[in-house]
């Protein structure tokens, strides 16, 4: 028997149609590409990580595809925060929820640009990246747990709209718990498990070379190769922090069975960032069919219903 199912979320208070929509990098840096997410079935739309400034971002070729997922180092190229808070208008015709990720190069110029976002009517929600691998020369703000808190501190002096961190991924328990103890002492909306994992290498055989510019050739690893890591992040903040604190999936999501399995670790959400760059948005529309109709199979009316309810061997 099938069931009438629901893909409907909540995240940050905000309500979305779908748990699906867009992480932040691929195809939503320009007015036209995050248009495209907002008339998609994408369920909210996010932007590029913005900086203070506009940036060009890092050399090219700096994307890669494998057969497995995909390796970049874009070095953050966006077109200022001004930008995304100006197209916030134009996202409400979209009825759906909006929200600005913000990656400044400083701590001064996090604090800077969400003073700035803090309030602004049609923006819905911050997701604050602590996780970017690709910029030269700036280490990665999520992997030192104390500036993180220091960071925290300065932002939530100023931030009245809702917030969320977006995380790089972990490997070692102690350091889920060290994380977690710091965002627990933070009114955080939401948390975004994983960036990509920061600082791979992929080699092109015939060429006997690297496949990127930037960096000698390092950098972000995405795709189906990272799912198992991002799996484990969702599940493990999932387990540590408050259950008002929504954990958003992302890493290796390519079919309705990989949101399943996000949501079954405790997602309320999940981000596409690979697969959207290989299909477009059309992949929104494919992967919510393919995941109504698991649901469907299992007798689950909505994704509350096997929220978070990953069985563990006895």
């Amino acid at each position: 028997m099938t069931y009438e199912t629901s893909l409907a979320t909540v995240v940050a208070g905000c309500p979305l149609s779908s748990c699906l929509y867009n992480a932040s990098g691929p195809l939503c840096t320009t007015a036209a590409e995050l248009d495209a997410v907002g008339s998609s079935e994408a369920g909210a739309i996010l932007s590029k990580s913005a900086t203070l400034e506009k940036r060009q971002g890092n050399p090219s070729p700096r994307y890669f595809e494998t057969t497995w997922g995909s390796i970049n180092s874009m070095g953050l190229p966006n077109e200022g925060y001004r930008y995304y808070l100006d197209y916030a208008k134009r996202a409400a015709t979209f009825n759906k929820p909006y929200f600005i990720s913000v990656s400044g190069l400083g701590f001064e110029d996090n604090v800077a640009i969400i003073r700035a976002l803090s309030g602004q009517e049609h923006v819905s929600a911050i997701e604050l990246n602590l996780s970017c691998p690709n910029v030269p020369g700036k280490p990665q703000t999520g992997y030192d747990f104390e500036q993180s808190r220091v960071l925290l501190e300065m932002i939530f002096e100023h931030v009245t709209t809702p917030l969320g961190v977006k995380l790089p991924p972990y490997f070692d328990l102690p350091h889920f718990e060290m994380m977690a103890a710091v965002l627990r002492d933070f009114p955080i909306a939401f948390v975004t498990c994983i960036n990509s994992i920061g600082n791979g290498l992929v080699i092109d055989t015939d060429q006997e070379s690297v496949v990127i510019k930037p960096k000698s050739g390092f950098g972000g690893i995405g795709g189906d190769f990272i799912k198992p890591t991002a799996l484990a992040n969702v599940r493990k903040f999932y387990t540590l922090l408050d259950k008002d604190v929504a954990i958003i999936g992302c890493g290796g999501i390519k079919s309705g069975m990989d949101v399943f399995e996000h949501i079954l670790c405790g997602a309320s959400a999940v981000q596409v960032g690979t697969q959207l760059m290989r299909e477009g948005v059309g992949c929104f529309a494919r992967i919510a069919a393919e995941l109504r109709e698991i649901m469907g199979g299992k007798g689950y009316r909505d994704i509350d219903s096997f929220k978070g309810k990953l069985k563990t061997l006895e």
